[in-house]
């Protein structure tokens, strides 16, 4: 059963924005100084302005060449103006990309330093989301909005200053006329933080059940259950639409709000400053200056207007990667910090005492079970099918922790040994593999990323990998574009990989299952010869792998009920001798 990813708050939030702002904080002092002097040679033009109006008002002599000095000084301001908000926007667009790259970075690697049990149970459509679609949107929003905001920030707070010193009155007028904006922005951000939290989250919900449904599509189709995973998928369509027209119907509220609310200021100053200047208390050019003033003031918070609308989405979006936190922070464990133990050696072994565990809380799947595994041993799991076998695999590997009993190597309990460390003791292959879309030296040296090309040869030539003298471009050619693997091949290729890892426990579940039987055989004893010093537990689902193994534990209704060597097993004629004269009657099996 997945569980909900966490979200983090907008204290967590807030507090990583502040790391991320800070982390490239010369960057930011860059900005906001280049803005602010962008800003005030905005400011000398509209004030000149005043002055020209005022000057051929007065008239004179010299009044035509003032003004023409006037001029010439605001059009040299505006150049500057220019020049240096592209600056800005230039500096800030640069560092929008390196905090997108950080955030992108620190999620990926709060992703992979995630315990392999929790990210078992994790839903993969959410993470993906997260990872995905959710950090895209904050990386393009660090990309442009961070300095266009600071642009637009900058020159609304000097525009606002400028009228007030030009004339208090008629700055306050301004501001006043501005409580529309303010009124539309408090009604909207009470309800916009919900809003696009509902969006993303119906959004990678429905991600899920995509995901889920083409994961398990033969499931699906050999169940007869379309009609109901259509039904799912129809659910989540739904929800999702609800949520995003719910955010769609804010902004049809917002805007149309604060663009007659960005009007007033200009109507009000225009107003009053008329009577003002019909009763000689302030002059035409002041009038006029405030004026130009508060109409450039449109622009910026315009702006600010709408990167707002987008920051309620991208806010979300920040708490849903930066929520992955509380994920990899997971619950402390019951018997306090784990023991780190040294690196893995042939005097450690896995133990099991008294482990029961299920699946649901309502059924045990596994009951009293005891077992040590010794150091360098060839250990085969048997039994039929529901025993229990692969639940007891997840438990040795650490992808799970029994609800009472303990699993432990070297007396530290596996599920608590942290993710490298754990690599290097145990490792559990399953028939589920991946294969990147990258070269072959690449894809195996995930396991050992200073192997060399001789070491990768041998890796794939121990696992019976045919097909690697056959690639065109020997091991830097890519797969899936150059070549091709099928199934067979991407089950040999995981197995390269383990044997460059060279754990000191591996567990086979399925592992060989794509292979025919000769070539798994020959697989498994090649991997044993390779491993030959380590331990091997393999969940036998052919007899013969069992037989070839140093001993077998069998298991029936999720209880270990016989241990031994094979003739002794056999000898016993109890579950698996019944289980090995049933196999024998069958046709006679390629691998005998």
């Amino acid at each position: 059963m997945s569980k909900q990813l966490p979200v983090a708050s907008p204290a967590e939030v807030r507090a990583a924005a502040r790391r991320d702002l800070g982390a490239d904080r010369r960057a930011v002092v860059i900005i906001v100084v280049v803005n602010a002097l962008a800003a005030a040679a905005g400011l000398i033009g509209p004030w000149l302005l005043g002055r020209i109006i005022d000057t051929i008002q007065a008239g004179g002599s010299e009044a035509l060449g003032t003004v023409d000095r006037l001029a010439l000084v605001a059009l040299l301001c505006t150049a500057a103006q220019t020049v240096l908000a592209w600056w800005a926007l230039k500096i800030g667009y640069r560092f929008g990309e390196r905090t997108a790259a950080r955030v992108r970075e620190r999620f990926l690697k709060r992703a992979l330093a995630l315990p392999a049990r929790v990210a078992d149970q994790l839903p993969f459509g959410d993470l993906i989301a997260r990872g995905s679609t959710d950090a895209s949107l904050v990386a393009s929003v660090l990309r442009f909005a961070v300095p266009e905001v600071l642009v637009a920030v900058v020159h609304a707070l000097f525009l606002i200053i400028a009228v007030i010193i030009l004339n208090p009155l008629l700055g306050l007028c301004g501001l006043v006329c501005l409580i529309g904006v303010g009124t539309a922005l408090r009604w909207y951000l009470r309800r916009a933080r919900p809003a696009y939290l509902s969006v993303a989250a119906t959004g990678a919900e429905l991600a899920d059940v995509v995901a889920s449904t083409a994961q398990g599509s033969r499931t699906v189709e050999l169940l007869g259950l379309e009609q109901r995973r259509a039904q799912v998928a129809e659910v989540a369509i739904t929800n999702a639409r609800s949520a995003r027209l719910a955010a769609l119907r804010l902004r049809s509220v917002l805007f149309p709000w604060s663009d007659v609310s960005l009007a007033l200021p200009v109507v009000g100053v225009l107003l009053v400053g008329g009577a003002l200047y019909l009763g000689d208390l302030v002059s035409l050019g002041a009038v006029v200056t405030a004026t130009v003033f508060l109409r450039q003031l449109v622009g910026p918070l315009d702006t600010l207007m709408l990167w707002i609308e987008q920051l309620q989405g991208a806010g979300a979006s920040y708490a849903r990667v930066e929520g992955l936190t509380d994920v990899t922070g997971t619950a402390p464990r019951p018997d306090g910090p784990a023991k780190i133990i040294g690196e893995a050696s042939r005097g450690d072994r896995l133990r099991v005492d008294n482990a029961h565990y299920s699946y649901t809380g309502a059924r045990e799947v596994l009951r009293g079970i005891d077992l040590t595994v010794q150091s360098g041993e060839r250990l085969a799991i048997v039994g039929t099918s529901g025993a229990g076998k692969s639940t007891l695999a997840r438990l040795l590997a650490g992808l799970d922790r029994p609800h009472t009993g303990s699993v432990t190597i070297d007396g530290t309990p596996v599920a608590d040994l942290p993710p490298e460390q754990l690599r290097e003791h145990v490792v559990l292959i399953t028939q589920d593999h991946h294969v990147f879309h990258d070269t072959v030296r690449d894809n195996l040296r995930i396991a050992k990323p200073n192997a060399t090309d001789d070491e990768l040869r041998a890796a794939l030539a121990a696992v019976g990998a045919e097909w690697g003298t056959d690639l065109p471009h020997g091991l830097d050619t890519e797969l899936g574009r150059d070549f091709d693997l099928d199934d067979a091949g991407a089950q040999q290729l995981s197995l390269a990989r383990v044997v460059l890892a060279d754990p000191h426990t591996l567990i086979l579940d399925e592992a060989t299952a794509l292979l025919d039987p000769k070539t798994a055989r020959r697989t498994e004893q090649s991997l044993a010869a390779v491993l030959h010093d380590r331990t091997v537990i393999a969940i036998a689902h052919r007899l013969q792998t069992a037989h070839d193994s140093d001993r077998i534990a069998v298991m029936e209704a999720g209880e270990l009920v016989e241990l031994g060597t094979h003739d002794e097993l056999v000898s016993a004629d109890g579950v698996y001798g019944e289980l090995w004269r049933t196999w024998h009657a069958e046709p006679d099996d390629p691998t005998t």
